[in-house]
């Protein structure tokens, strides 16, 4: 796989959590922390005509992470296929890449002083399997793929979704966690 990311469907997701449960059970998440988390938005709108949608948050991967660019050991770092990684032997703990982050989805393992965060299980992805959160979603809002296959699934729903796909921010990071939102008429 040489792209790849996740597509997460707004208008599917109905905040059920299941995703934020696995990823802490699959990946030890020390508790009170997230590596990925659902957030509520809304409701937007004028009474009676109301609006509302759940926002998953996670590490966005991005193709040109400023994370790895302010950390002093090396510690973050891209791998080949661009998913964005800690090496937890490395890291001194210093938070950097935690304020560099423009995502707030990096923070300090209290139990073992060093950063954290989503890595879109690489360990599942080396073995041939899709992230748990993707695997977990019981609504199939999350779609796993390479971006760089146009016949992917990832890339045709993003093809088909036309204007109606976003990501979070961009401050010249390039996420690769796309978002479809079509129902409703205020993003957020």
């Amino acid at each position: 796989m040489k792209k790849p990311a996740i597509l997460i469907d707004l208008d599917r997701c109905v905040g059920c959590q299941s995703c934020t449960v696995v990823c802490k059970m699959e990946n030890d998440v020390e508790l009170g922390e997230f590596w990925t988390k659902v957030v509520h938005m809304g409701p937007y709108g004028k009474f009676p005509d109301l609006q509302m949608y759940f926002m998953p948050k996670l590490c966005q991967h991005c193709e040109e992470p400023s994370c790895v660019d302010v950390c002093p050991t090396g510690a973050s770092f891209q791998r080949e296929d661009g998913i964005v990684l800690i090496d937890h032997n490395k890291c001194i703990g210093c938070q950097f890449c935690v304020m560099a982050c423009p995502y707030g989805v990096r923070h300090l393992d209290k139990r073992s002083g060093v950063v954290t965060k989503c890595t879109l299980c690489a360990h599942r992805i080396d073995a041939g399997e899709e992230p748990i959160c993707v695997k977990s979603c019981q609504q199939r809002s999350r779609i796993f793929g390479d971006l760089d296959d146009p016949n992917s699934e990832i890339s045709k729903k993003i093809q088909a979704a036309g204007d109606k796909v976003y990501t979070l921010t961009d401050t010249g990071n390039h996420p690769k966690v796309r978002y479809i939102l079509q129902k409703a008429d205020w993003k957020g």
